[in-house]
């Protein structure tokens, strides 16, 4: 099935997509908006571009287990890609995701400009990756 996750940001949104097998999470791109509504439509129509079957969204629950302001706002960026997608739209939790993302920059040697410009479809990457591992291991 094809899966596109997405790593909401106020500013930088990152895309990642998986291929049909659900084998590899690719960074796709990072979307620069600032208006929330706005953002959730160029993303709806990047996973519609892309020929989803399933959306993934990231949820930054805190590090034990709440959820704070962030989540929230990922969860309402959730419902407005409901009501703009005819698939369905999870939620998965993204704690660390960015700092992974980070990590294999680091690994990369990737600085600066060059690391800003991708970690948020990095960032994304990561969370499909866990998704994808997460239905590996449980045939969902």
């Amino acid at each position: 099935m094809k899966i596109v996750s997405v790593d909401f940001g106020d500013s930088h949104t990152g895309i990642a997509e998986c291929d049909r097998l659900e084998m590899i999470a690719t960074p796709v791109c990072i979307i620069n908006e600032k208006r929330f509504e706005v953002c959730a439509d160029k993303v709806a129509e990047k996973i519609k571009e892309l020929g989803a079957e399933m959306a993934v969204v990231g949820d930054p629950v805190n590090m034990n287990g709440t959820y704070g302001p962030r989540s929230e706002k990922c969860r309402e960026f959730a419902g407005l890609l409901r009501e703009r997608l005819d698939i369905p739209v999870e939620m998965w939790d993204e704690r660390s995701s960015t700092v992974t993302a980070h990590n294999i920059m680091n690994e990369l040697d990737r600085r600066g400009k060059k690391r800003k410009a991708v970690i948020d479809a990095a960032a994304a990457a990561v969370i499909l990756e866990s998704y994808l591992s997460y239905r590996r291991n449980h045939n969902v």
